[in-house]
């Protein structure tokens, strides 16, 4: 990286940036006005990174954010902005800034942004979007499933957080990984967590950390996901989840860039960046008062939807091919044929699981098959894994249990329609999964 522009209307603003970046081997040019800093840009093409004030003394910072995004959408653009001008940071990561910082500017903030840009430089590679893309682990040539390479590849070079939105077995996490792999963050971890399998009595603690002592159990310090995340991103998958006191700890952590661990009166910077993700809609949560509004502003700052399997049919032969050798390389067998029959008998099933159903279905069918050969009797709805309306016959995945109530009977002909996705069970019962874990713990059947 070679240049900076730094755009303030504070000679002291730009004068401390200016210092830091000399130490860093960057040189300046500065620019006290939204004119200033076009004649800049129109001078030099090698500027590598600009930071702008939002408030300017002839406009706001937003417009030269916007300019620059339609000119030179390479060149990335971080804001400055008030401390505590959440919303304004919002906005300005919306309309493309790749990041943004808040006064009194400290260097190890600005160390982290320059971090982040001079690794935005050799990681900024999009995904290809070309029919013959064989690197993408999001397998599939269909329209829906280009466009979503190609927004993550423009999403991957921001800082801003990121809500995914997609049913069941859709691939979140996967899209989630992409995001990371492609990001200037690449190099550090990516930790997912799935914010409805921690016990509600010690997400705070898994998510914080806690000091020896703290509670009962907390025999030694433990750092917590956001610092093990240091320098990565943490995808916090099933957000709706989330406890409503702990939304407003995590809401004061996106704010801030600060967590305080169970048991500490003091606050730890880190740095992370955050993707999340719920297979239900989050402005339904928040129109039923169990997601705040305020949080669900700060995640969703740029929305991203998986499409469900049914939504790409004409992906289906080639990831049921990618799948098969997958299995058959795992077994150490010959990769099977697939009738092309299969194919139409798949398309005509709902696949309410999607894609991780669809890995279910076919390696119970290659489980089947003597010979290398998959036939649509393989592929078969199994008798064995699916209810019908008879709710008796829940009793098969459940031995020794009898169900006595209709909500048992409900909830477990809801587990098997769904093959124990668990989650997608919930969703269908109107049930958080946390709420569903407990009738189940409850029942004994869990």
């Amino acid at each position: 990286m070679a240049y900076c522009l730094i755009v303030d209307d504070e000679p002291d603003i730009r004068t401390l940036v200016a210092l830091f970046m000399k130490r860093e081997g960057v040189t300046t040019l500065e620019a006290a006005d939204l004119a200033e800093a076009r004649e800049r840009l129109a001078a030099n093409d090698e500027i590598d990174l600009c930071l702008a004030d939002m408030r300017l003394p002839d406009g706001n910072g937003l417009d030269l954010v916007d300019e620059i995004r339609q000119q030179r959408p390479q060149l990335p653009v971080a804001v400055i902005t008030a401390h505590g001008q959440v919303e304004a940071a919002v906005r300005a990561l919306k309309a493309g800034a790749f990041d943004f910082i808040n006064k009194p500017i400290e260097q190890d903030t600005l160390r982290r942004l320059l971090r982040d840009a001079r690794n935005l430089q050799p990681a900024a590679t999009l995904p290809s979007d070309e029919p013959d893309d064989d690197d993408s682990p999001l397998i599939g040539q269909s329209r829906a499933m280009r466009q979503l390479r190609e927004m993550i590849g423009r999403l991957a070079r921001s800082q801003a957080p990121i809500f995914i939105q997609g049913e069941s077995g859709t691939g979140k996490e996967l899209v989630a990984r992409e995001i990371h792999n492609h990001s200037s963050r690449a190099p550090g971890p990516f930790v997912p967590v799935n914010c409805g399998a921690i016990p509600g009595e010690l997400i705070e603690s898994e998510l914080f950390g806690h000091h020896k002592g703290a509670f009962t159990g907390a025999t030694s310090d433990k750092p917590g996901l956001f610092r093990a995340a240091e320098g990565g991103t943490l995808f916090l998958d099933e957000i709706a989840e989330l406890p409503l006191t702990l939304q407003v700890s995590l809401l004061r952590v996106l704010q801030e860039r600060r967590v305080r661990p169970v048991g500490s009166t003091e606050e730890v910077p880190v740095d992370v960046r955050i993707v999340s993700a719920s297979h239900q809609d989050l402005n339904q949560a928040v129109a039923e008062g169990r997601f705040r509004q305020d949080l669900f502003f700060r995640l969703n700052v740029i929305g991203l939807r998986v499409p469900p399997l049914r939504e790409r049919l004409d992906d289906l032969p080639t990831l049921a091919g990618a799948i098969v050798a997958r299995l058959a390389e795992r077994d150490d067998r010959p990769v099977p044929s697939i009738d092309p029959a299969v194919f139409q008998t798949l398309a005509a099933q709902p696949f309410p699981g999607n894609v991780r159903e669809l890995e279910n279905l076919l390696e119970r069918a290659m489980a089947l098959t003597d010979d290398d050969r998959i036939t649509v009797e393989a592929v078969s709805p199994n008798p064995m894994m699916t209810v019908e309306e008879d709710p008796g016959s829940a009793l098969g995945a459940c031995p020794g249990f009898i169900p006595e109530t209709d909500e048992q009977r409900e909830v477990l002909t809801a587990l098997q329609q769904t093959r124990w996705n668990r989650s997608e069970a919930a969703r269908r019962l109107g049930l958080t999964l946390r709420q569903l874990r407990y009738r189940l713990q409850k029942w004994g059947i869990d």
